[in-house]
């Protein structure tokens, strides 16, 4: 489908651009946030009459977006979560948990600006970007943790809280591997990277694992709770 872009859209053009784009890209999030037009004449005739306009609100919009930029910019947000001794968190943080810490810390966005390619699973800081502007986007640090004394040590070393012995197992761990890989592989710190990132997603899956069957174990306790629950409220109109 072709569109006429009415702002800038990264990876896809500037204002002004005519732009070949799928349908459900264009209905789904182009067309009803008024951030694209269908190119046909009409439009295109309309847009270059009114271009000089919609630059110089573009430009004025920007403005104000790069003037909360420069307060935004870099701000810690705290965001306090039940977490095992390991640093996983029981659940996660997502994109709208984020915008409403922004919104408390006094400023106004919506979720969409906050781009979280995937749920926060563990604890520590997190650097997340916001999009205040098609021309602006800042960078704010999710400090996921335990409780607000524990953000104070994660925010001034820059490392999630764990437990001792945890840490301890960890350590002995990477100078276990360490030592096999310098005996092992040519290029002992790429395999060690390697390693890292493997256990690192390995723990992301269990985390999310059972985050889901939590929730199914929620939505099954729902389903018998119902039955009951009508049940009484019919008992109660007869009564009635």
């Amino acid at each position: 489908m072709e569109l006429l872009l009415l702002e800038r859209i990264e990876k896809l053009g500037q204002m002004g651009d005519v732009v070949t784009v799928k349908p459900g890209y264009a209905r789904n999030f182009l067309l009803p946030q008024k951030k694209a037009l269908r190119a046909t004449k009409e439009n295109r005739s309309h847009f270059e009459q009114q271009r000089a306009q919609l630059e110089a609100a573009n430009l004025e919009r920007r403005a104000e977006a790069e003037k909360v930029g420069k307060k935004l910019d870099g701000l810690f947000l705290t965001l306090v979560r039940q977490a095992g001794e390991s640093g996983q968190l029981y659940g996660s943080v997502n994109a709208r948990d984020v915008a409403n810490a922004v919104i408390d810390a006094g400023f106004t966005i919506e979720r969409r600006q906050v781009k979280l390619k995937h749920p926060i699973k563990m604890l520590g800081i997190h650097e997340i970007t916001v999009d205040l502007h098609p021309e602006v986007s800042v960078l704010v640090n999710a400090n996921v943790t335990r409780s607000e004394e524990e953000a104070k040590i994660q925010a001034k070393t820059g490392k999630a809280v764990v437990s001792r012995e945890e840490e301890e197992k960890t350590k002995d761990e990477k100078k276990a591997f360490k030592a096999q890989a310098e005996q092992v592989f040519e290029k002992p710190d790429e395999e060690i990277e390697k390693h890292a990132e493997e256990v690192k997603s390995e723990t992301e899956v269990e985390v999310e694992a059972k985050t889901e069957a939590e929730d199914a174990k929620t939505e099954e306790s729902k389903s018998e709770e119902q039955p009951a629950k009508d049940a009484k409220e019919g008992g109660e109109e007869k009564d009635a």
